[in-house]
């Protein structure tokens, strides 16, 4: 299967928009209203980690499109997943802008998170239409129940952390729905179990660095 040169250009300068410059987002912020609440140094110090982890999230998501786009066969798959990582932008850019308001900082690996997820959704889109959007949605459905995690761990003060987190869940959900109606295939246990490995890792890793 030949990739499209220009693919991999307008890839190479997604690749570095994502990591170099601040995202942005047309929709409001959620939260943006609420109130800045004081909180203690460890609810800090775990909002920090929580929406660093959120952020990584959204790098790979982002990577993850690009390379399921470029090497999707059918042209209204690939518009559906160009689209998905437009609107995972705007996660990028409220998760990012959320850890600027709490004195954190990003991922230092998120050059590596980004190669890595791009690879992977390369690779997914070689097997085929149906199992490029079955990945997808499973990858939709486990980052689901990832922010549902968060949401049991953020300080029930962080309002605003959690506005984010809540409204994020909701849109994953959405983008698996649009995968499986686009005709993914659902994964065989193994490589869901496959999956949530290499997420345990790349999960336990953004927590702290």
């Amino acid at each position: 299967m030949l990739i499209n040169i220009d693919k991999l250009i307008i890839g190479f300068d997604n690749a570095l928009r994502t990591i170099l410059t601040p995202a942005q987002t047309v929709r409001p912020i959620p939260g943006r209203d609420l109130p800045e609440v004081e909180l203690t140094e460890i609810e800090k110090k775990e909002s920090t980690a929580l929406m660093r982890v959120n952020h990584v999230g959204e790098v790979c998501a982002q990577a993850l499109y690009q390379g399921q786009a470029i090497t999707a066969r059918n042209e209204a798959v690939q518009e559906a997943l160009v689209e998905a990582a437009r609107e995972e932008t705007e996660h990028l850019a409220w998760t990012e802008r959320r850890i600027a308001e709490l004195g954190g900082r990003k991922s230092l690996l998120n050059p590596l998170w980004y190669g890595g997820s791009f690879a992977i959704g390369a690779v997914s889109g070689m097997f085929g239409d149906k199992w490029n959007l079955g990945f997808l949605a499973e990858t939709e459905n486990q980052v689901g129940a990832h922010l549902a995690g968060h949401l049991q761990r953020l300080p029930q003060n962080d309002e605003k952390s959690r506005a984010i987190v809540a409204q994020m869940q909701i849109d994953e959900a959405s983008h698996a729905t649009m995968a499986m109606s686009h005709g993914g295939a659902k994964l065989p246990p193994p490589v869901k179990l496959a999956m949530k490995l290499g997420s345990k890792v790349m999960t336990g890793t953004a927590y702290w660095v």
